[in-house]
């Protein structure tokens, strides 16, 4: 058995929150998909920086590509460890007054005003792997839906493919008639790449769209595997 991308072990990390952040423990495995249900947004951004190495657990370990994360040492090990991770995340800015062409192509190049035709293609071959139309290319950003916003950022997550994507609540500004098509087509997407993914959200139908759902809770940290059904299997 390969050993895990990411582990977590008996973690605490306060925050200031109602109750710390506890994980009793967490594995994710190469290319698996595993979604956490029920847990908050105060409480998933805290879990992104932990599982990044930007904070550190009051408590526990945090292993992150058989390293403790403790042991990282100075930016350049850090940044070589972050570009491993995309990120999916309202927390990632989007240039509301650029086109969505121009935003695609923020991971490949800080040139994007005038965009070159080049650097163009390249954007718009990730926003079509996404689920984007040829018609948005040239639109604005701030005029999409929550539906075709969340499409750039998996896009723009996906462009320098990394090894593990972690989709931060990435429903919440998402119609909810929108969001298990939205989780299927993520799926379906991750595993054509062959990454992991780790989906932190408290949309039961986002949850659904992923092969192993877990269910949190925060008063002790324990992350229980909720039971699938036969037609849920085959969803």
């Amino acid at each position: 058995m390969s050993e895990p991308l990411l582990e977590l072990t008996a973690i605490v990390k306060d925050y200031r929150g109602l109750r710390p952040l506890r994980i009793e423990r967490l594995a994710l495995a190469p290319a698996e998909q595993v979604a956490i249900l029920g847990i908050d947004q105060m409480a998933a951004e805290v879990l992104v920086n932990l599982l990044t190495g930007v904070t550190l657990p009051d408590r526990g370990s945090v292993r992150l590509f058989g390293r403790d994360s403790a042991s990282i040492a100075g930016s350049e090990e850090w940044l070589a460890l972050v570009d491993r991770f995309g990120i999916v995340s309202r927390r990632a800015v989007l240039l509301e007054a650029m086109t969505v062409a121009q935003n695609l192509a923020v991971p490949f190049s800080l040139e994007i005003e005038p965009l070159s035709s080049a650097l163009r293609e390249r954007a718009i071959a990730a926003g079509r792997e996404a689920g984007l139309a040829d018609d948005d290319w040239d639109r604005r950003v701030s005029a999409l839906d929550g539906g075709r916003r969340l499409r750039v950022r998996v896009a723009r997550a996906l462009a320098l493919d990394p090894a593990i994507v972690l989709l931060e609540h990435p429903t919440a500004d998402v119609a909810r008639v929108d969001a298990a098509p939205l989780g299927r087509d993520v799926r379906k997407l991750l595993e054509h790449r062959g990454a992991a993914g780790l989906t932190l959200t408290a949309d039961p139908d986002l949850a659904a769209a992923s092969p192993r759902v877990l269910e949190f809770d925060p008063s002790s940290g324990r992350l229980v595997e909720q039971r699938r059904g036969w037609f849920s299997l085959r969803r």
